[in-house]
């Protein structure tokens, strides 16, 4: 699986596999062979290339907070799919207007603005299927559809316009 790691203002790729009860876990471009268990509630052994640590893992409304070797981290762990649809999907714009592209290929299961309908910001746009999950496209200010450029059940390609308000 892909994940984007992030701490404060910095994120890492982390890609995870599993393989006879074993992860290895790649942050980046640095790798580890990693034997994991949960030991009680929160508190997971961690046997990380022969090194042996115990981590403390607390949930704070989506933030996880880490104990592990007298350090503590606050990070946030997205999937990765939903972090491109977060940073590169939703609209671009400026005074001109907002153009509304396709984060990655996928399936369009709803539009749900016309041609010349006035939007707020926020307001639902489309809906893409991609990598087996729903993910709702807004504006993200307010203005007058100018141009529906897709319709339920298109394919589109990532970069693809979607939706161009005025």
């Amino acid at each position: 699986m892909n994940f984007v790691l992030t701490s404060g203002s910095r994120t890492h790729r982390v890609t995870v596999t599993q393989e006879n009860g074993r992860y290895r876990v790649t942050v980046d471009d640095h790798a580890w062979d990693v034997d994991a268990r949960l030991t009680a509630q929160g508190i997971f052994s961690l046997l990380i290339d022969g090194v042996s640590h115990v981590a403390d893992v607390d949930d704070h409304a989506g933030v996880c907070v880490v104990d592990v070797g007298g350090e503590t981290y606050s990070i946030e762990v997205e999937e990765q799919t939903r972090y491109i649809i977060r940073t590169r999907g939703g609209a671009a714009g400026g005074a001109g207007g907002q153009t509304v592209k396709a984060p990655l290929p996928g399936k369009i299961t709803y539009v749900s603005v016309r041609a010349g309908d006035a939007v707020a910001a926020g307001q639902s746009l489309v809906v893409i299927e991609a990598m087996k999950m729903e993910n709702e496209l807004k504006a993200t200010a307010a203005g007058t559809v100018r141009e529906v450029r897709v319709a339920a059940g298109q394919a589109v390609n990532a970069g693809d316009v979607l939706v161009v308000i005025g």
